[in-house]
């Protein structure tokens, strides 16, 4: 669930539209990069999934979504570890989670479109 606090100190100096274009943007890149990392996690490449997954963990801590965030965390330092085992439930956890923050993210730019 979105901190809204956190990510209201995060997006207070940007203006509607650029909240908007960074909730569009996470929203048209999220397929490509979930399936990304499930090749990844289907190949065993370690180095291309921490790439990934911490480039998912930057991306969510924009929007303040802790549980998100420790997910791609967790996923990225599994890659880092080289450790297999896991990997693919921890993956579905994440994909889970990203598909809340994202219903949460489309309320929030209804929200930001409304005001």
């Amino acid at each position: 669930m979105i901190d809204r606090y956190k990510l209201n100190q995060n997006f207070q100096y940007f203006d509607k539209e650029t909240i908007i274009e960074i909730i569009d943007l996470f929203f048209s890149e999220h397929p490509d990069r979930m399936e990304k990392m499930q090749k990844n996690i289907d190949e065993l490449d370690f180095i291309q999934l921490k790439f990934n997954a911490h480039s998912l963990k930057g991306v969510v801590a924009n929007f303040q979504d802790p549980v998100t965030i420790d997910l791609a965390r967790k996923l990225d330092e599994n890659a880092k570890n080289r450790e297999p085992e896991g990997l693919q439930e921890l993956f579905e956890e994440l994909k889970s989670a990203c598909n809340k923050l994202m219903d949460e993210l489309s309320a929030l730019k209804a929200e930001v479109i409304s005001s």
